[in-house]
């Protein structure tokens, strides 16, 4: 007789997600599991609107206070409260499709990964966010991560969300360490090092809204790169050469500048021009590749992602500034 399947626990640390939880949960709540979840929503907002929201649309979810906003408190309090044997970290931007949970736990037993995890497809509403969605799903945007562009299915340096099972939850100190952004790359660095594995498997596909402002994304993305600037000090051995990409860039373009006041304006007039065509027609493929005429914003959206990434990864190694200010979880 097959053992019933293991209990799972999926948490939600949201903070003003009131346009997106809901949908959200429908597609947890939707699952085709057939053992026990429960979902556990951190709530860090403002105001009581989006609490208010999950109540009214699905009672039997469990609601509990994050009073530090941010996302490592909510989700490190989650996991406290949590009774399930497998922990499934999900985004208050994502819908998962229907076999996400039960995959993911088939996907830990066949493989004896420590966490596993899948893609983040980002796809977009309106234009600005379907321009958003494309830059990300691109090596312009994301360099050659796996977890964004997708690829086979294998052993990786990070899992998108996660799902991983109580005991390597504990075996990690109980939850994510004092870090804004860039938390899930730490704890399965961590996780390597101890001789564990991490899996990617390209069939957990997961729909992800992106930001709906310039304003938006450059916020999200310069605490993106303070975040991974705040790992690599920890750990300068989890560097991998897309994580150097934007910093050089700022680098560059900072060099120049001073080269053109020292009379040397064309260094820096050609690296803005080479800059600008490669923005330029990387637009041009992607929207002839997709059909989409949002691709025209791709040059100014992707230079937000690049050079907010960029100087934000230099703010913690060079200030002593406090940690980043809450994000939009």
């Amino acid at each position: 007789m097959n053992a019933s399947p293991p209990r799972v626990s999926v948490i939600i640390p949201a903070r003003n997600a009131e346009a997106t939880i809901i949908l959200t949960l429908d597609s947890i709540l939707a699952q085709d599991y057939e053992g026990p979840i429960e979902v556990i929503v951190a709530d860090g907002s403002e105001t009581p609107t989006m609490s208010e929201l999950v109540r009214r649309a699905h009672p039997s979810v469990k609601l509990i206070p994050n009073p530090e906003r941010t996302l490592v408190p909510g989700a490190n309090a989650a996991f406290r409260v949590s009774t399930g044997d497998i922990m499934a970290r999900c985004d208050a931007h994502t819908v998962l499709p229907p076999c996400y949970v039960r995959r993911a736990v088939e996907t830990l037993e066949r493989t004896g990964a420590a966490n596993v995890g899948g893609r983040q497809l980002a796809v977009g509403t309106t234009p600005f966010e379907r321009t958003v969605a494309m830059a990300m799903n691109t090596p312009l945007g994301s360099g050659n991560a796996r977890h964004r562009l997708g690829g086979q299915e294998g052993v990786a340096d990070t899992a998108f969300l996660g799902v991983f099972s109580r005991g390597t939850l504990e075996e990690m100190g109980g939850g994510y360490t004092n870090l804004a952004w860039n938390e899930d790359y730490e704890f399965n660095y961590r996780l390597r090092k101890r001789g564990k594995i991490v899996w990617f498997d390209p069939e957990l596909v997961v729909n992800y809204r992106p930001r709906g402002t310039f304003w938006a994304l450059a916020r999200q993305y310069f605490n993106y790169g303070r975040g991974k600037s705040a790992v690599i000090l920890r750990h300068p051995g989890s560097a991998r050469p897309r994580h150097l990409a934007a910093p050089g860039l700022v680098l560059g373009l900072v060099a120049g500048a001073a080269l053109a006041l020292a009379g040397f304006p064309w260094l820096l007039a050609a690296l803005l021009l080479a800059y600008v065509l490669t923005l330029a027609v990387g637009a041009a493929v992607v929207g002839f590749w997709r059909r989409d005429a949002a691709a025209v914003l791709l040059p100014p959206v992707l230079a937000a992602m690049h050079l907010s990434w960029g100087i934000g990864f230099f703010i913690p190694s060079l200030m002593k500034l406090p940690p980043p200010p809450p994000p939009d979880i």
